[in-house]
């Protein structure tokens, strides 16, 4: 599927013609198309079959140097999207218009589409593993297969487009014991071909680590967080490499920013720490399930090196907020929505791992606590968390006794990260993050015996 599969009254080409004739110089169209065939289950048995495709597109435009927006699902007048644009303007003030050059490029297209027979047989054969092992237990799932066309194009003549293919699944295991419920879930996403005994063996994993409840630890301990629970810690770094959070002072690490604004030089080994110095943090954008060959206003995405070795090297921005930093767009202008403005988001987050499996890690706990699933939201730029354990186990001498619970993990991310002990050699995606294990001190942990 490509651009020329998107329907004839969404064509870029005629949206800007006819801005144009209403004396309109600058303007950009963001077309998006997906197609996506997902498989559920439900208590162990396959529920239903769906095919959903959806469509959109939006005109961003300036008349005078007012902005306006007008956005479309499905099949539209494109005059009408047009006339609603150039309306927006009056509503706005004059700002500096920021379109990318002309260019095009049109990428190959990455992935493959898996038919929905062989999805149904991957489901099957995943929950028909997991019930041989734990035959009480109740399986969902969810495997999908999905496309999507993303094309942009601007009166500077710039045309570009991709089209990725990505599958992906969903376990989850539940286990009623009397009073007690137990939840286990786990998921994978990729390009090719999806590794479902990898899945279904981290869940057979955690429901024998869980076969006993024990009491928490009472007093302060390591605790280690698997690769699914670390996002607590980079959803927060995230926020705070970003360029807008920067340039607004939200950003715990904005005086750097502030430094460098005053013309103070700091050379590479006198860089503050923002994290311990075995921490390394990169995006790299042409890596894995979640690539992405440009940013939603057309400039082609990069790899960036944001933190080394504890220090951190750069912010990532889109045009605007590059301008007003003083510096440049880092590719990075995406839309939360086919109705935002475009605004900086990371492409692919990489946490370079250390060494070890996640068994390796445990080992190395005298007395300590695994978190591998949250309950409650993250920490938010802040960095302070408090939220519940939904599923952890307790380490005795480099060996998981049991589940916990009750139990909760409170703390400040940023004293967190310089408190790093360990990272594990098991990095893998979480979500557009790829991260391993790791180990780390200052999580304080309150439960109940």
């Amino acid at each position: 599927m490509g651009s020329n599969d998107l329907p004839e009254a969404l064509h870029a080409e005629q949206l800007l013609e006819l801005a144009a004739q209403a004396g309109v110089k600058q303007a950009e169209v963001y077309q998006s198309r997906s197609l996506s065939r997902p498989v559920f289950f439900e208590a162990n048995r396959l529920k239903q079959l769906e095919s959903s495709q959806s469509e959109g597109v939006a005109l961003r435009l300036w008349r005078e140097g007012r902005p306006g927006l007008a956005v479309a699902y499905g099949p539209v007048e494109p005059q009408d999207l047009v006339d609603r644009a150039i309306a927006m303007t009056y509503l706005n003030e004059p700002e500096p218009v920021e379109l990318a050059g002309a260019r095009t490029d049109h990428y190959p297209d990455l992935g493959e589409t898996v038919p929905v027979e062989a999805l149904v047989e991957m489901g099957k054969v995943a929950i028909a593993q997991i019930r041989d092992a734990y035959p009480e237990v109740l399986c969902t799932g969810q495997w999908e297969c999905e496309e999507e066309t993303t094309r942009l194009v601007n009166s500077q003549g710039l045309d570009c487009h991709y089209t990725d293919t990505t599958l992906s699944c969903f376990i989850g295991a539940e286990w009623v014991r009397g009073e007690d419920f137990l939840s286990v879930y786990d998921g994978q996403t990729e390009r090719g071909t999806l590794t479902i005994e990898k899945v279904v063996q981290q869940i057979l994993q955690r429901l024998s680590w869980a076969k006993e409840n024990v009491s928490p630890p009472s007093t302060r301990v390591p605790v280690l967080l698997t690769a699914k629970a670390a996002d607590l810690l980079w959803d927060t770094v995230q926020s705070a490499l970003n360029g807008k959070q920067v340039l607004e002072g939200a950003s715990p690490w904005s005086e750097m920013l502030r430094a460098k604004s005053q013309g103070v030089v700091l050379l590479t080994d006198l860089i503050p720490l923002v994290t311990s110095d075995t921490l390394t943090i990169t995006q790299q954008p042409d890596t894995g399930p979640y690539s992405c060959p440009f940013d939603d206003e057309g400039t082609p995405t990069q790899p960036l090196l944001l933190i080394r070795e504890g220090r951190l090297q750069q912010f990532y921005c889109d045009r605007t907020t590059g301008r007003l930093l003083g510096t440049s767009t880092t590719g990075n202008g995406f839309r939360p929505g086919m109705g935002s403005y475009p605004s900086p988001g990371l492409v692919n987050m990489l946490v370079q791992p250390g060494k070890g499996s996640l068994c390796d890690l445990i080992g190395q706990l005298d007395e300590g606590l695994v978190v591998d699933q949250l309950l409650g939201g993250g920490a938010g730029l802040s960095g302070e968390f408090s939220v519940n354990v939904e599923l952890g186990y307790r380490v005795q001498k480099g060996e998981i006794i049991g589940r916990v619970k009750d139990t909760m993990i409170s703390g400040n991310v940023y004293t967190v990260l310089k408190q790093l002990v360990a990272l594990g050699g098991d990095a893998d995606w979480n979500g557009p993050c790829y991260t391993p294990s790791l180990i780390v001190e200052g999580i304080s942990t309150t439960g109940r015996s």
